[in-house]
């Protein structure tokens, strides 16, 4: 499991295998004739146990790939018979990205399901490759936490109506993006969030196997991602890691991870949701939003880490970056040819973070935003942020 920190070892016993297993085989409705499209790894959780039990628990099968290929895709999906593909959200962008074709996407599919899809990116993935069905998910290898959203509500990662609450063991509690904690009232307990409010994700821990949590090999690890006494003395919760929000319908939606949303000019700002709005911007292929500090400045000022199409135009961006509020606006930019990912195609934002707005380590193009607009950043004008000389 990667979802927090460095990857680490889940502990996975064979009653957790099959509830994922079992699961999956149930909520994708698979039957024999099925055959499963996976072009994701199987040491996690998503490839090698939600996919494979879907297929394998009701006699069908999986066409295995041992790496994703967006030009590729289509035809082996098409020349194999699929009738489902698993996803993650990166993969999906992958697909939209590709250039158009004149000829449509003859295929066999009836649902794709995985997790990590952004709403823009769903609504391309359906209309233009005519998939009946997306079923997005919400989970984590290691996690006591599970939901579906079996209805295609875009966005949604799952439902829990708010006459059922009860019944399950999911919370979203106030958090403090300063000191990266869930709030506490004066009785010493969390508070919980109200409808359309971002809070952490709690799974509480019981004896059962749905709301066990097994943790990782590394016991250390596992107890950070414990918090006790939430909402009375005793009780034990997992911490997903993931700031979500419910509407009044019971529908959930991602927000950001803990650690990726920042303060700046007194403001939470969430790169989940700039991203979402900046990936509309002319030439924006792909994008990763991400706080680096300044000298001189409280909090972190937002950086968009770009790959673009050829004729990518800065000061088109910069009026598409006007549809934020001023706080959430990206205060520099870059550009590079490609991001360097995980094997599960995640962005390792790391890297970009570590690089920050210095020019000798970005190496491509890089502005920072003045109240002329977008301007390149040279030694001289870094010099100058690096000591604090410059207003942003």
């Amino acid at each position: 499991s990667g979802t927090t920190g460095l990857p680490k070892a889940a502990r996975i016993t064979h009653m957790r295998a099959q509830l994922y297993m079992r699961g999956f085989a149930g909520s994708t409705g698979a039957k024999s004739s099925d055959r499963i499209y996976i072009a994701l790894p199987l040491y996690h959780a998503t490839g090698g146990l939600c996919a494979t039990g879907a297929a394998l628990l009701n006699g069908g099968s999986f066409v295995l790939r041992r790496r994703f290929s967006s030009t590729q895709f289509w035809s082996e999906v098409s020349g194999e018979n699929c009738t489902m593909f698993v996803y993650i959200g990166e993969l999906g962008r992958y697909l939209v990205n590709q250039p158009q074709s004149n000829a449509p996407v003859a295929h066999k599919l009836r649902l794709a399901f995985g997790n990590g899809l952004r709403p823009d990116v769903w609504a391309q993935l359906e209309s233009r490759f005519s998939i009946p069905q997306v079923m997005e998910f919400y989970g984590s290898t290691e996690g006591n936490v599970s939901m579906f959203n079996f209805d295609g509500k875009l966005g949604a990662i799952g439902r829990i109506p708010p006459y059922l609450m009860t019944a399950f063991n999911v919370r979203l509690v106030r958090f403090d993006v300063e000191t990266e904690q869930p709030v506490r009232g004066a009785d010493g307990f969390c508070i919980e969030c109200e409808p359309g409010e971002a809070g952490e994700c709690l799974g509480k821990i019981g004896a059962d196997v749905r709301s066990d949590y097994t943790g990782y090999a590394d016991k250390a690890a596992s107890e950070k991602k414990v918090l006790g006494d939430v909402f009375a003395p005793g009780d034990r919760w997992f911490r997903s890691g993931d700031l979500l929000r419910r509407d009044k319908d019971g529908y959930f939606y991602f927000v950001d991870r803990i650690g990726d949303t920042f303060r700046w000019k007194g403001e939470n700002v969430s790169t989940g949701e700039v991203a979402s709005i900046l990936a509309q911007a002319p030439g924006v292929l792909d994008i990763n939003v991400y706080g680096v500090p300044v000298p001189g400045a409280e909090g972190k000022a937002g950086m968009a880490a770009l790959v673009v199409a050829e004729g990518f135009d800065i000061a088109a961006f910069a009026q598409s970056a006007q549809l934020l509020p001023p706080y959430a606006q990206p205060v520099f930019v870059r550009t590079l040819p490609e991001f360097a990912t995980t094997g599960t195609f995640k962005v390792r934002k790391m890297d970009l973070v570590a690089d920050g707005f210095d020019p000798a380590r970005v190496g491509g193009p890089l502005w920072v935003k003045t109240e002329a607009g977008f301007e390149p950043i040279t030694p001289a004008l870094f010099a100058q942020l690096s000591a604090g000389e410059l207003r942003i």
